[in-house]
């Protein structure tokens, strides 16, 4: 079953403070950990958003605040989906483990799909992350286009739904 595209695009500008969620695998805590802490003094400039344990072990480790959300197996991954697409998160890092299947694959195969349709700039590993996080982008305004969620609605909506 084919889904349709949205039809139109908006323009959506991150702000120079990003909402950056961090994400790893648990055979890949201890490299997100690693990489954090060599970017302490740019995480500190933003808002930081993790799910479970990753959460509050980057919080200790970096000693900044960072917004806890639930494991990803108990949902966290799809807590981080939903942020994507009410534009409430800016930069996504998920160190994710391609040698350990999850239970909860097809929660992340969905987080990813979020990302990529909501247009939200994503590093799977620590040197696509140390790309991103150096992006002169990062600290500052960046204007970037969006789904326009509101149109692809309504152009789906029929005459007697209207009513």
């Amino acid at each position: 079953m084919s889904h349709p595209r949205p039809s139109r695009n908006v323009q959506r500008t991150l702000p120079a403070r990003k909402r950056i969620a961090l994400i790893a695998h648990d055979g890949k805590k201890a490299e997100l950990l690693e990489w954090a802490q060599r970017w302490h003094e740019t995480l500190s400039r933003h808002e930081l958003i993790g799910t479970g344990t990753t959460a509050s072990r980057v919080s200790k480790a970096l000693g900044l605040p960072v917004r806890g959300l639930m494991s990803g197996p108990l949902g966290g991954d799809q807590q981080i989906g939903a942020l994507i697409t009410e534009q409430g998160l800016d930069l996504l890092i998920f160190f994710w483990d391609p040698f350990s299947p999850q239970p909860h694959d097809p929660d992340v195969k969905a987080l990813l799909r979020l990302a990529a349709l909501w247009n939200i700039p994503v590093a799977s590993n620590a040197a696509s992350a140390d790309f991103l996080i150096s992006s002169p982008w990062t600290n500052q305004d960046y204007e970037m286009t969006i789904p326009d969620a509101g149109a692809w609605v309504s152009d789906r909506v029929s005459p007697q739904d209207a009513t």
